[in-house]
């Protein structure tokens, strides 16, 4: 019995052996298919290709998932590999063993109907292509018989080993797709202000003379030709697009993009700066009309979209701009201040490669001029300066600057150095008017012109002594008005102090004030005072004086008539003599009559005499009219006058004093002679 068993156990394990070596039972695990190659077929090899479509020995089209199968034994050939996974974010690619050869514009095999790589039969009978293919593969896990395709990704490559050389193959095309960054989508940041340029490597060539392959199945309700910024490579070249650098860009965004079909090229976003517009000059477009008008032949000004200089420049912002496809030149619209000043430049540097102007005076020196000219372009003739010169620092150095050092050394010929230096303001508005039409002719507009100090060449010092003297001058001339204004400031400075004391003694001074007012009041009174006590002193003496001179004259006369009256002046004179005569003889005491009288003669026959004898003697020759001392008693015209005047009044007042019945007063004194009474 126990030799029974063992002979059957035998059996079993050569029946199970045998079973084993035949392959009758195959398990393939559930992350893994069964690649099947069929050993024997009564239809024998495949004739054409490399997968055994009709049951031809060789690689079946279909594979084995996860499990148990029973296959003939002796027949098949089982090889387990694994399945596909593509990681998340990542992209696969795929190379196919079997199928229709490519085309001679193809560099990669169709998809269009051959799109599935999980059914071979399909993708052949399709018209599937050998070779690497256009469609890629997304994240997931794909079971993929891996002798008919070749599956690439980032860390592994799917394939069948079927000869020595394929690896070398295949791992240069896995490092060719790692330098494009292939295992990878495209994501475009909206921080880095970037944009994809991308370069199709596949589809026809570009026409002759095309650098930019056109935009093509850019229209997202277009389902058949919007291939999704090239993520369908299939529907680009429906869309009719063409291999070569692309004029369409891509924006912020992530794309899964095969990298075997098109490249994609980092550029900066085209930024225009606030202060300045982009002037568009596209490489590429139809050749569209000139819109610069039959006068103006400095090349073609077309709308946007044509080549050439397109005529609406960009406005201050960011744009998705191929600069492949064209470029765009910056024109500031800013005031350009252009120096011409060796050293020094403006804040847009078109001034980099200026120098002062050299002139040559009308007095034969040859100062040089630095300048400055302050330059504005009109955003809207941009366009046109662009078109004209290329840019904006070329027109600078090749029409500016040679026009501006013209038009000064014109200027310089025509003044001295002096002139040149003092005339600096006149020059400056002459040569903004005279300017002002030259730069609108390259629609340009002239602010200001700003000319500098003459300076002269190194080693020569005569234009410095000039300008040595002109300082001089000017510094004697500052110092007088600055001597004035020290002066003014003096006279100021002590009416300030004069006003400060003042005020710190402005009770006293208030009190000064009103006292000398009230003694030039008193001063003023007392003076009127006096002058009416003069004028009535004066009054007075006038009075007085004519009183005295009425009464001395009435005197006179009154005088006069009593000597008239008494015989003349004479028998007056004798009349007083006597007169004083007795009062000498009244105070004396002396007798008038003689006591005794002693008679005797002076021997001529005359007595001697005595005193009384002599004055009656003298009053008897006055009396019979014989002159005491012979004079006249004669007086002048003007007494006479006077007399009469002043007897006519005294006759005139008697007259208004009299009563009617009193007598009239005679007209003259009576001149019966006084008697002279013992």
């Amino acid at each position: 019995m126990l030799g029974i068993l063992s002979v059957v156990g035998v059996i079993v394990v050569i029946i199970l052996i045998l079973i084993a070596i035949s392959g009758f039972i195959r398990y393939i695990p559930n992350n893994r298919v069964g690649v099947i190659e069929k050993l024997v077929s009564g239809r024998g090899s495949v004739k054409s290709g490399f997968i055994a479509l009709h049951g031809e020995a060789g690689f079946q089209p279909n594979v084995l998932r996860g499990g148990w199968h029973l296959l003939t034994p002796f027949q098949y050939r089982i090889h387990s590999v694994p399945l596909v996974t593509i990681p998340q974010g990542k992209i696969g690619y795929v190379f196919a063993r079997d199928g229709l050869p490519l085309d001679s514009t193809q560099a990669l095999a169709s998809n269009i109907k051959a799109n599935d790589f999980q059914d071979v039969a399909t993708f052949l009978a399709n018209g599937g292509q050998k070779g690497p293919q256009r469609l890629i593969l997304r994240e997931g896990t794909y079971a993929i018989n891996l002798a008919q395709f070749v599956v690439i990704t980032e860390d592994t490559i799917y394939y069948l080993p079927l000869d020595r050389g394929e690896d070398a193959v295949f791992k240069r095309m896995a490092e060719l797709i790692r330098e494009r960054g292939g295992f990878q989508p495209v994501v475009i940041k909206g921080a880095d202000d970037l944009v994809g340029i991308a370069t199709v490597h596949d589809g026809p060539s570009l026409p002759q003379g095309e650098i930019i392959a056109p935009t093509v199945g850019d229209d997202a309700h277009e389902i058949a030709t919007y291939h999704n910024n090239f993520q369908d490579p299939e529907r680009f070249l429906l869309a009719g697009g063409m291999r070569g650098r692309q004029l369409q860009v891509l924006v912020e965004g992530t794309y899964y993009i095969n990298r075997l079909f098109a490249t994609v090229e980092m550029i900066p976003k085209t930024t225009v700066e606030v202060g300045n517009v982009g002037v568009v000059v596209s490489y590429t477009g139809d050749v569209g009309k000139d819109l610069s008008g039959e006068e103006y032949k400095h090349g073609e000004m077309v709308t946007q979209g044509s080549r050439g200089v397109w005529n609406t420049p960009l406005l201050p912002g960011k744009y998705a701009f191929n600069t492949y496809a064209g470029k765009v030149i910056m024109v500031p619209t800013t005031n350009i201040i252009l120096k011409w000043n060796r050293g020094e430049t403006g804040a847009h540097r078109l001034d980099e490669n200026l120098s002062e102007i050299s002139l040559i005076t009308k007095d034969a020196f040859e100062p040089s001029l630095p300048l400055s000219v302050v330059v504005h372009i009109d955003y809207r003739q941009a366009p046109l300066v662009i078109q004209r010169f290329g840019d904006v620092k070329r027109l600078v150095e090749q029409t500016l600057d040679p026009m501006v050092a013209a038009y000064f050394k014109n200027i310089g010929q025509t003044r001295t150095l002096i002139q040149l230096i003092q005339d600096r303001s006149v020059i400056q508005s002459l040569a903004g008017e005279q300017m002002r039409e030259k730069f609108a002719h390259y629609n340009l507009e002239l602010e200001e012109v700003l000319i500098g100090t003459p300076t002269s060449s190194q080693g020569d010092q005569k234009i410095e002594q000039i300008l040595t003297q002109l300082r001089a001058r000017q510094i004697a001339e500052e110092q007088i008005e600055t001597y004035n204004r020290q002066e003014k400031a003096a006279i100021k400075e002590r009416e300030l102090r004069e006003a400060e004391s003042r005020a710190r003694q402005q009770q006293s001074l208030t009190e000064s004030e009103i006292s000398i007012t009230v003694q030039s009041n008193q001063g003023k009174a007392e003076y009127q005072r006096s002058l009416q006590q003069a004028a009535q002193i004066r009054a007075l003496a006038e009075a007085e004086a004519e009183k005295a001179a009425r009464i001395g004259i009435g005197e006179a006369i009154a005088i006069e008539e009593k000597v008239r009256a008494y015989g003349g002046p004479q028998f007056q004179v004798t009349q007083q003599v006597m007169n004083r005569f007795a009062e000498a003889i009244e105070h004396a005491g002396v007798d008038v009559v003689p006591r005794m009288v002693v008679g005797g003669g002076n021997g001529n026959g005359s007595s001697g005499g005595n005193l009384m004898e002599g004055l009656l003697a003298m009053l008897l020759s006055e009396r019979m009219g014989t002159p005491l001392n012979g004079t006249s008693n004669g007086a002048g015209p003007e007494v006479e006058a006077l007399r009469k005047q002043i007897r006519d009044g005294l006759l005139a007042s008697r007259a208004q004093e009299a009563t009617p019945a009193a007598p009239a007063i005679p007209a003259t004194v009576p001149t019966t002679p006084l008697e002279v009474k013992g």
